[in-house]
Order: structure tokens, then sequence, then C-alpha cells
């Protein structure tokens, strides 16, 4: 991208030329527009004129892609991240099994050995020895008794010995197989990281190089294309069957995410103070008292889905055919959403973004 600009030195030529280079089509907010005619073979490729309302749609578009890609890692981000808090903890569980079957080995051991001194003590003849060297009817059948007992309980106990070691040897082949799924985990979570990272670099470098009226102009764009797709959404007559009744732990996720309102977009952020878009759907509805996935596409997958015209408050709205992002339905067509880095959570028309579908944590 930096290539595309170097020894441009007018303000207006470095926006034009950074916009034809970073074109790509086909985003949320805004149409592809035709590329240059090439110069002849030979020629020097001339210089577009300035056409601003066509430029800025293109750099809107770029910022969409690269804003959207960020959030396609930071669901990976989270994902990798709450595996590995899944293996964390169960890497501490079996640890606590295997300092329990350790104590346990520890006492069979011990008592297997004050079997075998109480055999040294008898002068180191069995049991079985003992009973053939009496005559006495009643004294044989009392120790015959107590032979089968005896038995009985050292076969018991060698078996509990023999399980007590396999187990301890399953939990440490466990923790060793969670240990290595952790450490991969880990690996992936940075991987997601620098994507994220670099996504948003380069929507950040892009927005710095626009002047204060094309960046006024560029949230202009933006809000009159959110506007005309949330008017086409209404008037497709989508919330004409919805009665808008939130259940109880409706109206508490509703009041929770409406809360944060006014607070930083941060990616991978559960709250109090930052948040990313599914962290605060997800921290809503734990406020409410019902845990559901971490990232939106786990939501998306796990959660009961419901069909749009019967949208409630407190329901979430998945977007885009990844979902990469979602917002809470809080009544009359609106959403509360953490939308992107840069900005705060915020209220948004609910079909401002192209609609994946509704899904509903407590259906049920």
């Amino acid at each position: 991208m930096d290539t595309g600009r170097r020894g441009l030195i007018a303000t207006a030529v470095t926006v034009v030329c950074a916009v034809t280079v970073l074109a790509v089509p086909g985003t949320a907010f805004a149409r592809s527009s035709s590329p240059d005619p090439s110069p002849a073979p030979g020629a020097s490729a001339p210089l577009a004129p300035p056409t601003p309302g066509k430029d800025l749609e293109a750099v809107q578009e770029k910022l969409d892609t690269l804003y959207r890609a960020a959030a396609r890692a930071t669901d990976e981000y989270n994902a990798a991240e709450e595996k590995a808090d899944q293996q964390s903890a169960e890497i501490v569980r079996l640890a606590k099994k295997i300092v329990a079957g350790k104590e346990k080995l520890r006492k069979l051991k011990g008592r297997a050995g004050a079997a075998a001194a109480a055999q040294y003590r008898g002068g180191g003849l069995p049991p079985e020895a003992h009973l053939v060297l009496s005559d006495d009817p009643r004294e044989f059948l009392d120790g015959a008794d107590r032979v089968r007992q005896g038995h009985h309980a050292t076969k018991g106990l060698l078996g509990e010995l023999t399980r007590t070691q396999e187990d301890l040897e399953q939990y440490a082949e466990d923790a060793s197989a969670q240990w290595k799924k952790l450490e991969a985990g880990r690996k992936a979570k940075a991987a997601a990281q620098k994507k994220i990272e670099q996504q948003i670099e380069q929507a950040e470098r892009l927005e710095s190089e626009l002047r204060e009226e094309e960046r006024e102009r560029l949230a202009e764009l933006e809000q009159e294309a959110a506007r005309k797709a949330q008017t086409a959404w209404l008037d497709s007559g989508v919330l004409d069957e919805s009665d808008g009744k939130a259940s109880e732990q409706g109206k508490k996720a509703v009041r929770y995410a409406t809360a944060q309102i006014g607070k930083p977009y941060q990616w991978g952020a559960e709250g109090p103070k930052t948040y990313d878009c599914s962290g605060l759907t997800s921290q809503a509805w734990m406020s409410a008292g019902r845990g559901i996935p971490r990232t939106s596409q786990e939501q998306w997958k796990r959660l009961r889905h419901v069909d749009v015209r019967e949208v409630r408050p407190g329901d979430l709205v998945i977007y885009f055919g990844d979902a990469s992002h979602v917002g809470m339905y809080i009544g009359d067509g609106a959403i509360v959403h953490a939308p992107r880095p840069g900005r705060t959570v915020t209220t948004a028309g609910a079909g401002t973004m192209p609609i994946l579908g509704v899904v509903r944590p407590d259906a049920g």
C-alpha cells in the first residue's frame, strides 16, 4: 500500500492514488467503482481527476473490508482464548486428581506394608501354614474363615493399588495432551492477534491520510448508507408481526447492554471498561443469569435460531455471512452493539448491516 504512493507530494493526488490502489469489490455499505482504463504501451498513466464521492466510497469500502477482517480475526482470538481457559481448567482438575491419587496410593502401599509386617511377626509363615498346624477343630474353622477374609482383603488391596496406579498414569497422559492443546491454542491466539493488529493498523493509516473534510464526508456517506439500509429493512414489513415483548431475562440483558453505551470498543475485551461485539452480548446475558458462548460465530451456531419477524428485545442479531458481528436487539427496530476499533458502544438500526439471522439465548 505504501509503495503505490511513494513519491506523491500533493495531498489530493495522494488520496486519489491511495483509493485507486486500495479499492476492492463488495462491502456492506459501498459499491465497487469501475477501474480506470489502461494507458497505452510506453505512455505514462495520467493521474485521474479528483472525484470525491466516488473515491470516498472506495475508501469506505476498503475500511469496511479491513475492519471486517479484524472482526473475523477477533473471533478467532476469542475462540482460542476460550479454549485456552477450558484447557487450563482441565489441567488444574487433572493435577488435583493426580495429587489425590498419589496420596491414595501412598496409603494403599502403607496398608500393604502393614500386612507384610504382620506376616513377618507371625514367624514368616503364611496364614495357611498356621491353619494346617492347628489341631483344634474350632480354631481350624475360625482360622479358615480368617484366611478366606484375608485372601479377599489382599486381593482387593492389590486390585485397588493396580487401579490407582493405572488412574494416575491416565491422568498424567490426559494432562500432557491438554498441555499440548493449550500450547497450540496459544499459537493460534498469537496468530489471530497479529492479524487483528495488522488490519487495524492498515485501516488507521488509511484514515489518517484523509483530510478533515474528507473524514467528515466519509462519515456522512456511512450515515447515509445506514439510513437507506434501515429504511429499506423497515419498509419490507419485517417487524409487522413482532410483538416486541421481552422476557424478564431479556429485559435484564438489555439494561446491562444499554448501560455500556459510550464505552470504547476493544478487541478481545469483555468489560467492564471496554468491549468487543460478542464480549458485550455475552456479558449482558451473563448479568441476566444465563451464560452463552463467547464469540458471535459460536452464538450463531449454538443458540436457538428464531425468525427475524419474531425478534424481541434481548435477542441477538448476527451479521454477515461469516457471523463476524453481533448486536443485541433493544426494540423499535434498533440494536445496541460495539461496532469496531475507534468507535464506542452505541445504538444503531438493526437493518443497517446484512443480517444473517437472529438467535435467542433464553429460548424455552
